[in-house]
């Protein structure tokens, strides 16, 4: 069976047609009244970013509601860093392509609040003492000039059921995180040590620290 595949821009607006005016002209450059409310109510996004060869990385961000986005002005925000694995790949990406896209969730809605624009790293402002979580400070946080923003539509949260309760079954057809890391990862430690090591308890004892 030979692939169609679609190389040009003019071969895709054949396909799918143009987006409508509401569609092209629904970005703006700064964050209006709603916007501050959505990011002050967000707990998650998530940051896509490439490096200077193109290679992306899509990389989960997440802090109680209210403490995720430090709004700096209507142009620019700000996202602490959190202790994790330590790769980095998103911020190392950063310091070669500074572009990078925005998408914030609030659990139970299907529209997105989408922003793109350009990042820098810093290691200390005046507004680090607005980051912190449960005595946490930041080493570093992640600066957002604003290019554009706007609303995404719920279709995708739609046809996925993403926040219907009686869809979510989890462990039904992939296995538990513990059997995953033993299954993948080279950690040297055997299925009841990966259990106690992602019990909540446990594992949420290193969030902030």
């Amino acid at each position: 069976m030979t692939t169609a595949e679609i190389t040009t821009v003019e071969q895709l607006v054949a396909l799918l047609g143009e987006p409508n005016d509401r569609a092209v002209n629904k970005a703006r450059p700064s964050l209006l009244p709603v916007d501050r409310a959505w990011l002050a109510a967000t707990p998650f996004c998530v940051m896509a970013t490439s490096d200077a060869d193109g290679r992306c990385d899509a990389s989960p961000k997440g802090d109680p509601a209210g403490q995720l986005v430090h709004v700096i002005d209507d142009r620019t925000i700000a996202l602490a860093e959190r202790p994790g694995n330590r790769r980095a790949d998103g911020y190392r990406n950063i310091l070669t392509n500074p572009h990078v896209g925005l998408n914030f969730f609030i659990p139970g809605r299907g529209d997105t609040l989408r922003i793109n624009g350009r990042a820098r790293l810093v290691s200390d402002a005046p507004w680090f003492d607005e980051l912190v979580v449960k005595g946490h400070r930041p080493l570093l946080a992640v600066v957002v000039d604003i290019e554009d923003l706007f609303f995404h539509c719920a279709k995708a949260f739609l046809r996925s059921g993403l926040w219907q309760p009686e869809t979510w079954d989890p462990e039904a057809t992939v296995p538990r995180r513990a059997l995953i890391a033993k299954e993948v990862e080279a950690n040297g430690m055997d299925v009841a040590q990966l259990d106690d090591y992602y019990k909540p308890e446990n594992y949420g004892k290193s969030l902030y620290e």
